[in-house]
């Protein structure tokens, strides 16, 4: 037994016995030659058999494939499966120590001995030398890129009073609900980008409740461009509505998986209203003209109940809605009649579209004020998804080139009708597609019907 604890081979305890065994007679000198070349010679004929070569003791193995027998049938005559691959051979070492065979005097010198290594495994594939990671990126619709950097160049200006009110570059949201996926972002525009102006579109992503019954709002509201109040009208519009539907979420979510339509649109047309009375208060209390603090605002709707495919959108203001059916974008926010009554219209896809041009305008906060705009007219709309629809909420920013563009449009449908619901990352990037001309925010809301 060794000191590692392995059992040594018959050949080799026969060696070591006849080496060391002190009851044979001492043999005497001999006449066979005695160098060192000439000991390790019969050591090593001793321990492993002739050697084939005294500088390198190399094993080659033979491999025998067996013949097949003629008397089988052919078809038992398949060739053999191919002999494995012949041990490569064993590496060699440099030890500088005395062998047991040495003689006793003179110094060690330097000997090469054979070490079987273990087989190697399959060689792993190295990755293309110089090959980029996969990553989303920016692209442009037409000929020329926009004059803007596709990124983020200045920071808009603080200081020490406003901290709390800077907005990041981008806001990024999804989840996934019952039978659908949503992916939600609002970016800054190139142009704000290269000012150092602030975002002035929000974006509210929120879910209240729990189980099947829980609603998902989405909120996207926008201000005009020029104004530091416009981007805080914003804010306080998602804000706001985001804040009375919390409210009144469990009677919203039992009238849409009703298809209570009637209740619906009623309902939500009061919480818009008391959210733009709530606008202009603040604007009389920052003694500005109403119309100095206001916002488009646009939400959904979304049950979680997976047995619900009704999508509710309702608000005031510019921006867009468009469905992506059979790989067909569809503009389901048309042109406002001039007349001042209710229009009740088929849109495509047999869908019927309600908007009401005689929003109720809350009183002035305050005696003496100058009296409020004209209102603006409410849009309403529920509509039953089908499986492979994709709904497009949008602020203006992203709904203009979808309208002025078509090549935009048509880009965005062959991303988005190939491979289902793409990741975060890839959301942001389709919907940054840029087209010169077109600067401003953009924010959007996408939902995915499985």
């Amino acid at each position: 037994m060794s000191q590692q604890g392995e059992k040594p081979a018959a050949h080799e305890d026969d060696w070591w016995r006849a080496l060391y065994d002190e009851t044979a007679p001492d043999a005497g000198p001999s006449g066979a030659a005695d160098s060192l070349d000439d000991r390790f010679d019969s050591a090593s004929d001793a321990v492993g058999g002739p050697e084939t070569d005294r500088a390198e003791h190399v094993d080659h193995p033979v491999t025998v494939v067996p013949l097949p027998d003629p008397r089988l049938p052919e078809a038992d005559l398949a060739p053999e499966p191919p002999p494995p691959a012949p041990e490569s051979p064993p590496a060699r070492t440099v030890a500088v120590g005395r062998a047991p065979w040495e003689a006793p005097t003179g110094p060690p010198e330097p000997r090469t001995f054979a070490v079987r290594t273990p087989a190697a495994g399959p060689p792993a594939v190295p990755e293309p030398a110089g090959a980029p990671p996969v990553r989303p990126a920016v692209g442009h619709i037409g000929d020329r890129p926009p004059t803007y950097d596709a990124e983020p160049a200045a920071l808009p200006a603080s200081g020490p009073d406003d901290l709390d009110g800077l907005v990041p570059d981008t806001v990024l949201d999804g989840a996934r609900y019952g039978t659908y996926t949503l992916r939600a972002a609002s970016v800054r525009g190139d142009s704000a980008r290269f000012r150092g102006e602030p975002r002035r579109d929000a974006l509210l992503t929120a879910r209240f409740g729990a189980g099947d019954s829980a609603l998902v709002l989405v909120a996207v509201a926008g201000g005009a461009r020029g104004t530091e109040q416009t981007r805080l009208a914003a804010a306080d519009a998602c804000r706001w509505i985001g804040g009375s539907v919390a409210r009144s979420h469990a009677r919203l979510s039992d009238d849409i998986r009703a298809g209570r339509r009637g209740d619906l649109k009623s309902g939500l047309q009061r919480l818009t209203d008391r959210t733009y009375g709530k606008l202009r208060g603040r604007a009389a209390e920052l003694g500005l003209q109403p119309s100095a603090y206001n916002a488009d605002l646009r939400c959904l709707l979304l049950s979680a109940d997976p047995e619900c495919r009704t999508r509710v959108f309702f608000g005031i203001g510019r921006g867009g809605l468009f469905r992506l059916r059979d790989g067909v974008w569809q503009d389901l926010d048309p042109v406002l009649p001039a007349s001042g009554r209710e229009a009740d219209e088929e849109s495509p896809g047999g869908d019927r579209l309600t908007m009401d041009l005689q929003i109720t305008t809350a009183r002035p906060p305050h005696a003496g004020s100058p009296p409020p705009p004209p209102a603006e007219p409410f849009r309403f709309r529920a509509s039953v998804a089908r499986p492979g629809d994709t709904l497009l909420l949008c602020g203006n920013g992203l709904a203009e080139p979808m309208r002025g563009e078509p090549a935009l449009a048509a880009e965005l449908a062959r991303r988005w009708t190939a491979d289902g619901p793409p990741g975060l990352p890839a959301y942001l990037a389709d919907t940054q597609l840029r087209v010169k001309g077109y600067a401003d925010d953009r924010t959007s809301a996408a939902v995915w019907e499985a």
